[in-house]
C-alpha cells in the first residue's frame, strides 16, 4: 500500500487507496477534526480546494469532474460553484480540512526521485522521501527525476500556482555540467530565446564557468521551467548534460541546505519577498502589526513642574 503523498499524510488517491490510517467520522484527512466553518468566506470549490493544501485549483477541478467532490450531499459535476462557511463539503468522503496559516519550506530534492504525488511506474517520490512532521504540502513547479537541488513546498495550492507562473518574473538559476564544448558567445545568442522543434523558449542567462576533462560547468538562468527546459536548450547547442543542480528559485537559495532536507521559510521572509498585497491575501501580515502605535504615556513624578 503506498504512502502519503503529502508528507506522510493520507494520499490524493480515491477511497479504495486509502491506507487504513485515513479515518472516517468527523476526522479529515490525516485524522484532522473537521472545523464548524468550512471556510472563513464564501469562494469557489476549486479555490477552496486549493488553499486548504489538498492539491492546485486545476487538479482540483478534475477531481470535481471525477466525481470525488461533494457539498451538502450533492456531488458536483462542476467547479462553478461558491461554497459558504457552513457548507459541508466532502472530499474521497472526507471533510474538507481546514486551511492551516500559509507556510513555505525549502527542500533539498535527491537525485532519483519524482515530484509527483504518485508514480504509475512505481518510482520513490518526493513526497515519500520528505522527513516526518511536516503537514500535508504540495510542491511548487517540479524537476525531473535525474535533477537535483531546490524545491519550493507549501500547505497552499494558491500559493504554489502563483509561485510557479513565469508572470512572476522569477528567475530559476541552476548548476549544469555537461560533455562538450560552447562558447560565451554561443550562450549570448540565448538571451533573445531560442524556438526548438516547434516550441519556443525564452530568454535564458547563461555563462560559462569552468572546463573540466571532456565536460563543462555552466550556471544556467530560465524563468518559465518548461518541460526539460535547460537540457533541450543545451542538447541545441551540442552539450550533452548529465547533472542538473537547481540552486536557486526567485529569491530563495539552496545555498548548504543537504540533500533530503527541509528547511522552513520565515512567513515575515515570504511576506517581504511576494509583497504586501499578496502577502495580506495570504494571512501573512498580522493586521496589529499595520496599525499605528500610540506613543508611550510620560510619566510625571510628583513635584515635578
Amino acid at each position: 500500500m503506498r504512502k502519503s503523498s503529502f508528507g506522510h499524510r493520507p494520499p490524493r488517491g480515491k477511497p479504495q487507496d486509502r491506507p487504513t490510517g485515513w479515518r472516517g467520522g468527523s476526522g479529515g484527512p490525516g485524522g484532522r477534526r473537521a472545523a464548524e466553518k468550512t471556510v472563513a468566506e464564501p469562494m469557489r470549490i476549486a479555490k477552496a480546494m486549493a488553499r486548504a493544501g489538498l492539491c492546485s485549483r486545476r487538479e482540483a477541478e478534475r477531481w470535481i469532474a471525477d466525481g470525488r467532490v461533494s457539498v451538502n450531499g450533492q456531488v458536483l459535476k462542476t467547479p462553478a460553484v461558491e461554497i459558504k462557511p457552513r457548507d459541508r463539503v466532502l472530499v474521497d468522503g472526507q471533510p474538507l480540512p481546514v486551511a492551516e496559516p500559509v507556510q513555505l519550506w525549502r527542500y533539498n530534492k535527491p537525485k532519483g526521485l519524482v515530484t509527483t504525488h504518485s508514480d504509475p511506474q512505481g518510482r520513490p517520490t518526493v513526497f515519500d522521501s520528505l522527513p516526518p512532521g511536516l503537514p500535508r504540502v504540495i510542491s511548487v513547479g517540479r524537476l525531473d527525476f535525474n535533477t537535483e537541488g531546490l524545491i519550493l513546498l507549501t500547505n497552499d495550492g494558491e500559493l504554489a500556482r502563483h509561485l510557479e507562473l513565469p508572470a512572476t518574473g522569477w528567475l530559476r538559476r541552476y548548476r549544469v555540467r555537461a560533455k562538450g564544448r560552447v562558447t560565451q558567445e554561443d550562450l549570448e545568442r540565448l538571451r533573445e530565446g531560442v524556438e526548438i522543434e516547434g516550441v519556443r523558449y525564452g530568454p535564458v542567462e547563461a555563462s560559462v564557468d569552468t572546463a573540466q576533462g571532456a565536460n563543462m560547468w555552466l550556471t544556467v538562468g530560465i524563468r518559465e521551467g518548461k518541460n526539460r527546459e535547460v537540457r533541450k536548450v543545451l542538447s541545441h547547442l551540442g552539450l550533452d548534460v548529465n547533472r542538473l543542480i537547481r540552486i536557486s528559485f526567485g529569491p530563495f537559495q539552496l545555498l548548504d541546505l543537504a540533500p533530503g532536507q527541509v528547511d522552513v521559510v520565515k512567513r515575515r521572509v515570504l511576506a517581504d519577498q511576494i509583497g504586501p498585497e499578496l502577502a495580506a491575501r495570504f494571512g501573512l501580515v498580522d493586521k496589529s502589526e499595520d496599525k499605528p502605535k500610540r506613543p508611550p504615556k510620560r510619566k510625571y513624578k510628583r513635584g515635578a513642574e
